[in-house]
């Protein structure tokens, strides 16, 4: 097996979704053959954008495309795409993150595998690029940001010394560290404000009441993506998760079960606009068929249990 970089931009031609699918030409095959159950990062180029590298997921199975000879798809192992917590630029202090881009003096190599949309990535180079997008002590970070009485201890953290692999892998399939970087992220998309209430709501230690709430679940084949994600409430997630709301076709009107849900409620928790409130950066925007599922799947199907919150 190999690691691999991957070329993705927004809007490209080719059928591309970096959580699920990734498209490419016969010429970069073998490449893809032999990365089948490693791990990829995605690498934004730069006539498309200033992000450099972004996300990190596995490789489970490459196919022939439908329809399309000479043309594959890559897909990506179910639960295993993540967001970047911060996104890793191309070069630091003039060198670059990947050896086989560097020159003698540490810049930028000019054309040739520069260009090339698939490129093998040492595990020297991954876990380099894995430390600075997905910091190993992120959930102490989240822990001690609006508490600096917090201690560095957090529970559940390993306490012993980790060897050079473990804590790269290790940190890409924890679910609770994943948790963390998908909550940073969708909080960050909607600059800390309800996306259905457009509320900035902070409790007395400036911590954001806001929560991320996966679009369609993890447990039901849902991703870490930020695309399949909303920032909420928490009554309004709860909500959402019961199926009581959703998002029409329109990605933007929000939908209501007014059977189950007062006109009085609405008109406490929902924006005046009935308009879904969108992040500032449209890369981040809920994908259309993760709204879609829950719409299908969710919306006016699940019947609500206990007390609601708002009683």
């Amino acid at each position: 097996m190999v690691k691999l970089v991957l070329m993705h931009k927004p809007g490209s031609i080719y059928e591309d979704e970096p959580d699920k699918v990734y498209d490419f030409p016969k010429a970069y095959l073998r490449a893809m053959q032999e990365a089948v159950g490693d791990w990829v990062v995605y690498y934004e180029p730069v006539k498309a954008g200033p992000r450099g590298y972004f996300a990190v997921a596995r490789l489970q199975q490459v196919i022939e495309k439908p329809g399309s000879p000479g043309r594959y798809l890559g897909l990506i192992a179910p639960g295993s795409y993540l967001d970047f917590d911060q996104e890793v630029p191309r070069q630091i202090e003039g060198r670059t993150m990947e050896q086989a881009l560097m020159a003698e003096d540490g810049a930028l190599r000019r054309g040739g595998v520069v260009q090339s949309a698939v490129r093998r990535l040492p595990d020297a180079d991954f876990a380099q690029i894995i430390r600075l997008g997905l910091p190993d002590d992120l959930e102490a970070q989240e822990a001690r940001r609006y508490d600096p009485h917090t201690s560095g201890h957090i529970s559940g953290l390993a306490e012993e010394p980790l060897v050079f692999e473990r804590p790269v892998i290790e940190r890409l399939v924890r679910r609770p560290y994943r948790d963390v970087v998908f909550r940073r992220k969708v909080r960050q998309a909607y600059d800390h404000r309800c996306a259905m209430s457009g509320l900035n709501l902070r409790n007395g230690g400036g911590r954001p009441e806001v929560q991320a709430a996966h679009i369609r679940p993890v447990e039901e084949s849902g991703t870490d993506s930020v695309r399949n994600g909303l920032a909420l409430s928490g009554t309004l997630h709860w909500m959402f998760d019961r199926g009581l709301i959703s998002v029409a076709e329109d990605l933007e009107t929000i939908l209501i079960s007014h059977n189950k849900v007062s006109e009085d409620v609405v008109n406490r928790l929902i924006s005046p606009s009935g308009k879904l409130l969108p992040p500032a950066d449209p890369r981040c925007a809920p994908h259309p068929e993760n709204l879609r599922w829950h719409r299908e799947n969710r919306f006016g199907q699940v019947v609500s249990e206990g007390d609601t919150p708002w009683a």
